[in-house]
């Protein structure tokens, strides 16, 4: 099952709690033959120990998933096939070291305590937590508008900011808009979906609905933003790639006192017109090297969806090159 080279003894981790031992390893130690899988280790479970054979490096790159994955548990918080991947990611990225302080990196809101599934999860915490005004790209699954909401969130219920304000802009609907059915929220809210989905997966429903009715959250097309000065509040703009320079210089330049802001987005799935050039491109051009604004760059090693996800982004990736490297006919 190994690629590596195999030491001649396995190396021991030990365990001491038989419940959470049953919860590491998996209905019928699922966990452990995908950590095998990814690592290129042989593990076998016996009592409270896990035996893993394989190269040293391989070894302690398995001990650690394993390591990190039963402190969750000894935290009250589930491990999902999601999970698992997530500490082989960041395992076998080395630069976050086993027991390092990013490996204390949490998100804690009413429903659930999120930790970072790659290393540039890490760092975009990390950078959300620091900086006012961050950038999220990269593409779909990467957890970019996830994280950046479930931040916001918990600064959000730890009074740190007043407000919460998510946008998108609705490039799809266009002239459209007056066509569609219902009143102006009817016909906008279709496109801010994955906003309210997010929201939900962090707080129980009632309170999304009573803080909405309150205005603490604020769900809005990128539109509603234009004159307005936002205070207090975590401003969060979603598919940021479907901006115009002008909308996203708009949209900047309502950072108000004691507030923050995440704008994520994927520079290579513009929905404008053709030719029209992308704000959130014209920013990454223009912003770079300011003080207080942090860029984090995601790819295909960070989605955290499903799996084939993860390949049908490569796949794209690299369909792209091949059509870019291909010789132009005269």
């Amino acid at each position: 099952m190994s690629h590596d080279v195999l030491t001649p003894k396995p190396l021991a981790v030990e365990f001491d709690d038989n419940r959470l031992f049953v919860q590491l390893c998996g209905d019928h130690d699922r966990h452990l033959a995908l950590i095998e899988k990814k690592i290129g280790v042989e593990m076998t479970a016996r009592g409270n120990c896990i035996a893993i054979a394989g190269s040293d490096n391989a070894q302690e790159r398995a001990a650690n998933v394993l390591k990190e994955l039963y402190g969750r548990l000894r935290r009250g918080q589930d491990v999902t096939k999601g999970d698992v991947e997530g500490a082989i990611r960041i395992a076998e990225a080395g630069p976050i070291s086993h027991g390092g302080p990013d490996t204390d990196i949490k998100i804690r809101t009413t429903k659930r305590v999120l930790v970072p599934r790659s290393v540039n999860q890490a760092h975009y915490i990390r950078a959300l937590a620091e900086n006012e005004l961050v950038f999220g790209l990269g593409p779909a699954g990467t957890g970019k508008t996830y994280l950046a909401a479930a931040v916001a969130v918990s600064m959000l219920l730890e009074g740190k900011v007043e407000r919460l304000i998510l946008s998108r802009p609705a490039v799809e609907a266009g002239e459209r808009l007056g066509f569609l059915p219902g009143d102006m929220r009817e016909k906008i809210d279709p496109y801010l979906r994955p906003l309210y989905d997010a929201l939900h997966d962090m707080m129980p429903g009632e309170q999304v609905k009573k803080r909405l009715e309150t205005g603490e959250i604020e769900i809005a097309p990128l539109a509603f933003m234009r004159g307005r000065t936002l205070a207090n509040s975590y401003v969060i703009l979603d598919e940021a790639q479907n901006t115009t320079p002008v909308q996203m210089k708009m949209f900047l330049t309502r950072l108000g006192e004691n507030s923050r802001m995440a704008i994520t987005g994927d520079a290579s799935q513009v929905d404008l017109p053709l030719g029209a050039r992308s704000g959130l491109v014209d920013a990454i051009d223009i912003l770079q090297g300011i003080d207080g604004i942090s860029m984090v760059y995601f790819t295909d090693v960070d989605v955290v969806r499903h799996s084939l996800v993860t390949r049908i982004v490569r796949a794209y990736d690299n369909h792209e090159r091949t059509l870019m490297d291909k010789p132009r006919r005269r």
